[in-house]
């Protein structure tokens, strides 16, 4: 960063500064005899302040109208964390309820239980905010992919943009090969500065074809970015990720897509969770995870001194009031010190 003016052309106009030096015929007063005026040592110094006033205030309001201050520059920034691309499901389905396990299991309903949304919302919320050092994108998809927030270390922007997802209702489709080409594609062009991961928060799947396999598992090769699913399993009628292949659930689009994910070059990791407090465990697993060394550029915004010029103008103009006051002072004083008596 270095230090400049933002319309440097406006410093043309400094050489106008001069122009109180210039003497004004109301400077020069006609006396007979200069021996007989009397020494006014107070009125010599007003008048030098007076100039030395008027030339600062002006110089100083060019100079603020220049715009000075210290361009925008880059920052290394050094810490312990991730690139953590959010992908998150926003289909009409996340509106639904989120149902605990005993209540699968034959328990008794509550319809005050939290949408599978609002549990999602807040526990990225959590995870964004114990994660000073990360740097965060955010993507929502349904139908289409929904870049949100790029790849950003403002934290308060992904929080703004997790809160914004309560808004309305989600659209009814789940195209989940969209998204993760969307989601690799925020990382192409980027520094490598540390680990990297996509982070998806669904509880759908999706049925790919071989061309989507292909750039999904060529893309995240490419930009050695690791995959994370947290699958929610809403309803015991709902797949079980877990189980060996060759169950009944082998043809499902979430099987499709786990058993797709598995065959990844890059690293993959699968979080089932059935309730909020599976869910709050792989958020929490993740977190721990993640805590490699990241190091990157954080681009510092540009510093304005223009506020310091204008205030150091305001009181040089102060000053010219206040010497125009002592010379106002001194005039008013004159004919008692000429020695002038009242006839």
């Amino acid at each position: 960063m270095g230090f400049d003016f933002a319309q440097p052309w406006l410093l043309l106009l400094l050489p106008l500064t001069l122009l109180p030096l210039l003497r004004r015929r109301s400077d020069t007063l006609p006396f007979s005899a200069i021996a007989w005026l009397p020494d006014d040592r107070a009125g010599r110094l007003a008048g030098l302040l007076w100039r030395l006033f008027a030339i600062a205030a002006m110089a100083s309001a060019v100079i603020g109208l220049a715009k000075p201050g210290h361009s925008g520059g880059k920052v290394l920034h050094i810490g312990r964390g991730a690139e953590v691309m959010i992908l998150m499901d926003r289909s009409s389905s996340m509106d639904a309820t989120l149902i605990p396990r005993d209540v699968k299991s034959g328990g008794q309903f509550n319809s005050s239980l939290p949408t599978k949304n609002r549990v999602v919302r807040e526990l990225l919320s959590q995870f964004v905010a114990k994660r000073p050092d990360d740097r965060f994108g955010f993507m929502a998809f349904s139908t289409v992919p929904m870049n949100i927030v790029p790849f950003t270390d403002d934290h308060a922007l992904v929080q703004a943009a997790l809160a914004a997802t309560a808004i309305g209702r989600g659209l009814p489709d789940t195209l989940m090969g969209k998204a993760l080409l969307a989601a690799i594609d925020q990382f192409a062009g980027r520094d490598y500065s540390g680990s990297r991961i996509v982070l998806v928060v669904s509880d759908g799947g999706a049925q790919l074809d071989e061309a989507t396999q292909l750039r999904i598992r060529t893309g995240l090769a490419r930009e050695r970015v690791g995959l994370y699913w947290i699958y929610i399993r809403s309803s015991p009628n709902s797949p079980d990720l877990m189980q060996e292949s060759g169950g009944q659930y082998d043809s499902v689009e979430e099987m499709a897509l786990h058993k797709f994910f598995s065959t990844l070059a890059t690293p993959y990791r699968l979080y089932q969770t059935d309730d909020s407090k599976m869910m709050a465990t792989a958020i929490a697993e993740i977190d721990r995870q993640q805590n490699f060394p990241l190091s990157y550029y954080r681009r510092v915004p540009r510093i304005d001194y223009c506020g310091r010029f204008y205030l150091a103008a305001l009181l040089c103009c102060v000053g010219l009031l206040a010497c125009r006051a002592v010379q106002l002072q001194a005039w008013s004083t004159q004919p008692s010190r000429f020695g002038r008596s009242e006839a």
